[in-house]
């Protein structure tokens, strides 16, 4: 993908049920950390192609963007594109050095089930 001269557009994953899992995850967190993800996602979205330490791919399509939040923790949001659109698949807290197989799982169903 060449670089961007505007802005990707930015969508939620929704289930066939409706759900935003993502959007209900960031919810879930303190405000702060909310503003920082949100920046991250923006600086992806202004400036895609971006690499480490903001971004890096996991394969299969998807991509990370890679959060310090104020909250002295780590978050990771997992998406992939649709065209010239961000889709945000999974997003979580990472506890672990490597990012949890089983996240990598989720976004995997999610688009598959966005493609299907």
């Amino acid at each position: 993908m060449a670089h961007q001269t505007k802005p990707l557009s930015v969508v939620f994953f929704a289930s066939s049920s409706g759900r935003e899992p993502v959007r209900e995850w960031l919810r879930e967190l303190e405000k702060d950390d909310r503003r920082e993800i949100g920046a991250d996602i923006l600086a992806v979205q202004q400036g895609w192609p971006l690499g480490l330490p903001l971004c890096r791919s996991l394969g299969h399509g998807l991509w990370e963007v890679r959060s310090t939040l104020p909250s002295r923790r780590i978050a990771r949001v997992i998406f992939t594109f649709d065209d010239e659109t961000i889709v945000l698949l999974n997003g979580f807290i990472k506890k672990t050095q490597k990012t949890p197989a089983a996240e990598i799982e989720i976004a995997l169903k999610r688009l598959k089930e966005m493609t299907s």
